[in-house]
């Protein structure tokens, strides 16, 4: 089948490797370079750098609203156009051009966290499953019909990078299921009901509140890892808790209890990977060596 593929970040890279292996990939659109790192350069994405490698041909227009944008897709003559994690809204005639219509990729229980940060939100509500829904595409946000779905459960200690990176496989694997099945496929339209919005996340959210219980904490440090990070004061210093586990122990919020143990509003965890401003993430007994925190030691988020 004729494919064009839409999408930037790491998320995307599984299916466009998939794609390529049994399809006919003919053009990659991504999000533009954009400045990174300490130099500032133009940095292209994960998809745009690993299509090149492929031999496909890119496009990363800043948007698709133009005539011509619109008129150079459609000559692209594709059958479909398989959309994941792209970051443009895709207008009517873009939506319209491939003859069996434009497939999205999107990694949540439809109509449970459509929007931006689908997986970010499924561990910080405490979601006990999630899965990934391959939905026909319509000009609402995450609102069409779907034709392909799957489940899996959230492990207790599974951070975003974890389950980002098992969602993405899934994903890669199911597109090529529907495609291969297409037309017998028949699209469900989204209950009315269930309807969750997954908002961007944003630094703001980040900072750890240890008066909140301590499945709360655990969902927050596990939510927001490894962007942007959740985090907590210690000596003065800002250190991101990139892992953890609940764990048993009572104190006042934010105590030391022991090594990298912390009281919660009610309960504790243990942290098992955290890092340093400027330093690599670092195991708990490996952070410890470095930076030892006293028993009663307090973290503050402010």
């Amino acid at each position: 089948m004729r494919i064009v593929f839409m999408g930037s970040p790491d998320f995307s890279v599984p299916v466009l490797e998939a794609l390529h292996a049994h399809h006919e990939v003919v053009c990659v659109y991504c999000q533009p370079p954009r400045p990174a790192g300490r130099g500032k350069k133009d940095r292209p994405t994960p998809v745009q750098a690993r299509a090149e490698a492929l031999g496909l041909p890119v496009r990363h227009p800043r948007s698709l609203r133009a005539p011509e944008v619109q008129a150079e897709f459609a000559a692209l003559g594709a059958e479909a156009a398989v959309v994941v994690a792209y970051g443009l809204i895709l207008p009517q005639p873009i939506l319209d051009a491939p003859e069996r219509g434009c497939l999205n990729i999107h990694a949540s229980l439809l109509p449970r966290w459509r929007g931006a940060a689908p997986i970010h939100r499924a561990i910080l509500a405490g979601d006990e499953e999630t899965g990934i829904c391959i939905m026909q595409m319509e000009a609402g946000l995450d609102t069409g019909p779907v034709l392909m779905c799957e489940k899996t459960h959230i492990g207790p200690e599974e951070t975003v990078e974890d389950l980002h990176d098992r969602l993405s496989e899934m994903g890669a694997r199911l597109i090529l299921g529907a495609l291969e099945s297409l037309d017998d496929l028949v699209p469900q339209p989204q209950p009315e009901e269930g309807v969750t919005y997954a908002e961007k996340v944003s630094k703001a959210e980040a900072g750890i509140d240890w008066t909140r219980p301590a499945a709360e904490v655990d969902r927050r440090i596990r939510g927001l890892s490894p962007s942007p990070g959740a985090w907590t004061l210690l000596n003065g210093e800002r250190v991101k808790m990139l892992r953890g586990r609940l764990a048993e122990g009572e104190g006042a919020p934010g105590e030391v209890l022991d090594g990298l143990r912390i009281a919660c509003g009610s309960g504790a965890v243990e942290i098992t990977l955290a890092q340093r401003e400027g330093k690599r993430p670092m195991e708990r007994d490996e952070f410890l060596r470095g930076f030892p925190l006293p028993k009663g030691n307090r973290a503050t988020s402010a």
